[in-house]
């Protein structure tokens, strides 16, 4: 991650400096199973507390093993993460995560036709929770604020138009 100040003329013709944040892009993944989905729990330092959110993770220069290509990424996430191997991977779209002042992305994918395997969590990832959840109950996660992650929020739109405006099952 770099953080950077540009010099730029505004359209207004003014000077002025924008801070920008770049970062690797990512991928989410939405594991489909039945009328619900697979979901984790971690803790995320930035804003001190555990949240739900969909399995996601990006290739560093750090993991140089990982690999570059966002579907086999997705898989290797969901993989870590889960323990989930899917057969069937749908790209849904691609997100700009805070377009506002950050460079990074983010690759949504769609995985179905899941067998379970056990977790290769990374260290960072130890106390990760694992989770099913139906889509009803995951609606109500989201109405009373206990998923907020705004990546997976954004991927369950793209989902929602992908499956012609449910959201989830079939």
């Amino acid at each position: 991650m770099t953080v950077r100040e540009d010099v730029l003329r505004r359209p207004d013709g003014s000077d002025g400096i924008y801070g920008v944040v770049d970062k690797p892009d990512f991928v989410l993944v939405l594991p489909l199973e039945l009328d619900g989905f697979y979901i984790v729990e971690q803790y995320r330092y930035p804003v001190g507390g555990r949240f739900w959110e969909f399995p996601q993770g990006s290739r560093t220069e750090q993991d140089p093993d990982r690999p570059d290509d966002a579907a086999a990424l997705a898989r290797a996430e969901l993989r870590e993460e889960t323990g989930l191997v899917a057969r069937s991977l749908t790209w849904l779209g691609r997100l700009h995560v805070a377009h506002g002042y950050s460079s990074q992305g983010c690759n949504v994918f769609l995985a179905e036709d899941l067998t379970q395997r056990s977790p290769e969590r990374e260290a960072t990832e130890a106390d990760m929770i694992q989770r099913w959840v139906s889509g009803a109950e995951l609606d109500e996660m989201i109405a009373v604020g206990d998923f907020v992650d705004g990546p997976s929020l954004a991927a369950l739109t793209l989902l929602r138009r992908h499956l012609g405006g449910t959201g989830h099952g079939r």
